[in-house]
């Protein structure tokens, strides 16, 4: 059976998390080298260390020094949101492989 490509995208949200979050201490949040790692290794264009400060101290909302799950969707919420932006005038385009 082959899933839809929202299916397929949910599935990469929620194991790239799981992926990087199990990596040191809790498994269900992400520590700031952590999350450091996933930003430089999916999103590589975000930026400097300076963007990477800036941006952990806006994800992590409760000021515990990690980003939970929650806290990562709403990052990926407002991503997706811009690239919509970004492209609402471009064709649309399945992904390679669909």
């Amino acid at each position: 059976m082959l899933c839809s490509c929202l299916s397929q995208a949910l599935a990469v949200l929620v194991c790239t998390f799981q992926r990087y979050s199990k990596q040191e201490g809790d498994r269900f949040t992400l520590s700031r080298g952590e999350l450091k790692e996933l930003l430089e290794k999916e999103l590589p264009s975000l930026g400097d260390e300076g963007a990477f400060e800036e941006l952990l101290s806006i994800l992590d909302a409760n000021k515990d020094g990690e980003v939970d799950f929650q806290e990562y969707i709403r990052f990926v919420a407002v991503a997706c949101t811009l690239c919509h932006e970004f492209f609402v005038d471009s064709p649309v385009v399945l992904p390679r492989g669909q």
